[in-house]
């Protein structure tokens, strides 16, 4: 099992307007689905967070690269400041991380937009970070 965490901040200056759009849109992906749960974050220095639940590591692919969630990343990334995602899971596979970061260096090679888009952001922290936010 996989526990998808992510923990974002919007850029100063967005309109009211265009973040009450983002929280409607992602609130909506989410609705219905007990396995995925947008909201406020709360106690840290993130404004907003979700989390996602996944059997293995082809359901986690597959949602990296869904259609949809890419839409989401492009409208969304040059909206935000600051992000984090990261993973938790049961699995006792010790190459369990470097599965994971071959999951995002792929969707990175397939999307070099969002490599951009995420070089733009002024934090950025996850799984094969890209661009100048690489370790």
């Amino acid at each position: 099992m996989i526990y998808h965490c992510i923990r974002f901040t919007i850029k100063p200056g967005v309109s009211q307007e265009t973040v009450d759009a983002i929280i409607a849109g992602m609130t909506a992906e989410n609705s219905g689905d007990s396995s995925a749960f947008f909201g406020r974050d709360v106690g840290g220095e993130y404004e907003y967070g979700a989390v996602s639940v996944w059997e293995d590591l082809e359901s986690y692919e597959a949602m990296m690269n869904d259609p949809a969630h890419l839409e989401i990343d492009r409208v969304g990334l040059p909206l935000i400041e600051k992000f984090m995602s990261f993973d938790i899971s049961d699995d006792p596979d010790p190459e369990f991380a470097e599965k994971i970061a071959a999951i995002h260096q792929r969707r990175f090679d397939a999307h070099p937009d969002l490599v951009e888009l995420i070089d733009n952001l002024k934090e950025y922290t996850g799984s094969a970070a890209p661009g100048r936010h690489a370790v």
